[in-house]
């Protein structure tokens, strides 16, 4: 009788979402470094697990950027450039553009407040020239936007791709292509929009900050 083979398929999915998570945390906390080698017999003795739960959480990271695979030759933690950086945070500014317009008629008052705090945070971190900080804590800040918008299918999208994407934004020249001085002013519309409960002007100010052109 097939009816049993269901729980064990339920079982590896699980674990497999437990080891991605752990591994997702280990390279968004620095522990496992950009370009670093990811080796199978390392992962299996620190998570504990078999091979083929590793081996499909490598693989939904990988969909997600956070790890490169070349079959036979390496898996490594992505290293993110130069190159890639402004395509994604201007990928960020489109997605999170449409997540501000639904989130911030909805937020509490206790969740306007939390994310008034990070944008002040945020803003005191890129006036002492920090933007290194805003950038390794980002998927944190833009899943306090997602939590909140009220949209399934959009809040899943976010999940799926905003730690590759924010991801990509931790180079050194962060600093010199998202100037401060257009990224500040952009910041303050977007807390008086979150104050004020408008959602036409948090998503302009989202985009505004994400570089994305100004709609005429």
């Amino acid at each position: 009788m097939p009816v049993p083979s269901t729980q064990p398929a339920a079982e590896r999915k699980l674990l497999r979402d437990t080891v991605q998570a752990k591994i997702r945390d280990a390279i968004m906390d620095g522990t496992l470094e950009p370009g670093e080698r990811l080796n199978d017999d390392d992962l299996i003795a620190w998570l504990g697990v078999s091979r083929t739960p590793i081996r499909e959480a490598l693989a939904e990271l990988a969909r997600a950027g956070l790890i490169e695979m070349a079959p036979n030759r390496y898996t490594r933690v992505a290293a993110p450039t130069k190159d890639e950086l402004l395509d994604a945070y201007r990928t960020l500014g489109v997605i999170y553009g449409g997540v501000a317009r639904l989130a911030t008629p909805r937020f509490t008052q206790a969740q306007r407040n939390k994310v008034l705090k990070t944008l002040d945070d945020a803003t005191a971190q890129i006036e002492q020239q920090q933007q290194g900080a805003v950038a390794h804590k980002g998927a944190d800040l833009y899943a306090l936007w997602a939590d909140h918008c009220g949209n399934a299918a959009l809040a899943q999208l976010c999940r799926s791709t905003t730690d590759g994407l924010a991801f990509k934004l931790r180079v050194p020249e962060l600093a010199e292509l998202v100037p401060a001085d257009v990224v500040l002013p952009e910041l303050e519309r977007l807390k008086a929009a979150v104050r004020a409960k408008d959602p036409i002007a948090a998503e302009l100010a989202m985009e505004a900050i994400h570089l994305l052109p100004s709609r005429s």
